[in-house]
């Protein structure tokens, strides 16, 4: 054993895959599945919105949710995100991780539903209520980040702790499909008993009443997945690193974690106050900054530019399927029927781009590495982007339809096997254990914040569906692509090596622990 570490540390790092570490990864994915599907699936049905709230005869045009109200709708949620990520954070890092874990989805179950059951009678009392809802839900989701990823990493044996991280991230991309999925299976069966003329047959009849229960039943089913798995997360244990190095009490992480890894783990708990001396500054002191303060930057700084394109990439779908010949013009449909285009548009494009990153990811980041997966991801989007930014009006030509799937399709691989995952993952393995929660909080709250600016930002671009607009937006992104991978030099790579290592925790523990030895040596030396 390494004798700079504690004996439950060194046990983790070197543990063999085992059922138990399976069982944490489906645990902590099952929040990110519902993460996902819940902030996903209102761009599915966000259209049916404005033909149900916002139809005005007036206008001859298919009714459409205001750039404000649209903005709002998702805006909430990612506010509420943002807000969850850091007050959960904070609370994982002082209260433990397990205590609090089982709070956030209990917060996604209520708002799920209660989403779904946003009640008035007018425009303006249904999408309040929808936004209130919206926003407790992102407080839930906010606190499963911080949380999923530190409780794994510090679960993890080094050798495979990336690919452990990145597969719990992965069901992120598993949600995106059910989003598309559940949407378009719900709406192809509500089509089915409910099909009227287009918009342009019958401007009035082409927004099915029936419309009004389809959105609901959507988002009330994303209550399920957190629903099942609230009883294994409240069977889990407090991690051994939080157990031993925070509370101070190696005898319970030893047998906390022997029970888990079934093996047996010396205690050590006298060797626990050399680590506690080591590590004994606040977060922001000069000797935090010293320590980890660039790589704090690098952290939020990536996930903040990650997100921009990120967000504008998924919440732009719908507006940009038209443009692509992936779904009608809205006039030519009904609502019900619009939303069957969209979310399986949705579906083709999750489950042929989006979702392949993420598993790509999962089996090449301990070979290539974090850092240099997330350099390739940056930089290909960044290409991508420009490609489709400048040929955009040519693109768009039904000839060109398959260039352009492909293309858009490319931006959505690299991202996810790219810094979509490894901005989740390099935080959970970068900072100590004090405040691992927090600092893994506040990069991805930066995230949240790219994503506001791509939901009231680049979103308000893409809403007409105007070339230029698009155009324009699709520049912007390649630009943010670029600054991200330059934003990624400030990192630097984790894999292969331990925790402790990582973040300088047990920086001096075995000068300490010889500088004890030669004392005693000596003393006794004396005595003789």
């Amino acid at each position: 054993m390494a004798p700079h570490n504690l004996a439950v540390l060194h046990a983790l790092d070197t543990a063999r895959t085992q059922w138990y570490h399976l069982t944490a990864i489906v645990i902590a994915g099952m929040g990110f599945f519902t993460d996902a599907y819940d902030l996903f699936c209102i761009a599915t049905v966000s259209k049916l919105l404005g033909r149900l709230y916002y139809f005005d005869p007036a206008k001859k045009a298919p009714g459409k949710l205001p750039v404000p109200v649209n903005n709002l709708v998702i805006g909430f949620a990612l506010v509420g995100t943002l807000a969850g990520q850091l007050f959960f954070g904070l609370l994982g890092d002082k209260f433990g991780r397990k205590r609090v874990y089982g709070i956030t989805l209990i917060i996604m179950v209520i708002c799920a539903i209660c989403s779904g059951l946003s009640f008035g009678s007018t425009a303006k009392s249904v999408m309040g209520t929808l936004c209130f809802f919206r926003f407790w839900l992102g407080f839930g989701i906010g606190g499963d980040y911080p949380l999923s990823a530190t409780i794994m990493s510090e679960y993890a044996n080094k050798k495979t702790r990336g690919a452990f991280i990145a597969a719990v991230f992965a069901m992120q991309g598993v949600g995106i499909i059910f989003a598309g999925l559940v949407s378009m299976i719900l709406s192809g069966v509500f089509l089915h008993f409910y099909d009227t003329p287009s918009f342009q047959g019958d401007p009035v009849y082409s927004t099915q009443p029936e419309a009004d229960y389809l959105w609901r039943i959507v988002l009330m089913l994303g209550a399920l997945p957190a629903m099942l798995t609230y009883y294994w997360r409240m069977k889990m244990p407090e991690t051994g690193r939080y157990t031993a190095l925070i509370e101070g009490n190696a005898k319970q992480a030893a047998a906390d974690m022997g029970r888990v890894l079934d093996i047996e783990i010396q205690a050590d708990q006298d060797r626990l106050g050399q680590f506690k001396a080591n590590n004994d500054y606040k977060l922001f002191s000069s000797e935090f900054n010293r320590r980890h303060g660039k790589h704090l930057i690098g952290t939020m700084t990536t996930w903040f530019l990650l997100d921009i394109a990120f967000y504008s990439q998924n919440l732009a779908q719908k507006d940009i399927f038209p443009n692509m010949n992936l779904t009608d013009k809205p006039a030519q449909v009904n609502a019900i029927r619009e939303m069957f285009q969209i979310s399986k548009a949705m579906f083709v494009v999750a489950l042929l781009g989006t979702f392949p990153g993420y598993w790509f990811t999962v089996f090449f980041i301990e070979k290539i590495g974090r850092y240099y997966i997330q350099l390739i991801g940056f930089f290909m989007m960044s290409v991508f982007m420009f490609i489709i930014g400048i040929n955009y009006a040519d693109l768009r030509k039904p000839a060109n339809n398959k260039t352009f799937a492909i293309l858009y399709a490319l931006t959505f691989f690299f991202a996810n096997f790219g810094p979509n995952s490894t901005t989740f993952v390099l935080p959970a393995e970068l900072f100590p254990t004090r405040v691992r929660s927090t600092c893994h909080a506040m990069s991805a709250a930066a995230g949240k914040a790219g994503a506001l600016v791509a939901a009231f930002g680049v979103q308000s671009y893409t809403l007409s569906a105007r070339t230029t607009r698009i155009k324009h937006a699709m520049m912007f992104l390649a630009f943010t692509n670029m600054l991200g991978f330059c934003c990624t030099f400030l990192l630097t790579e984790t894999k292969g090596r331990s925790l402790e290592e990582i973040s300088g925790e047990d920086e001096g523990v075995y000068q300490g622990e010889m500088e004890m030895s030669e004392a005693q040596a000596e003393g006794r030396s004396a005595v003789m």
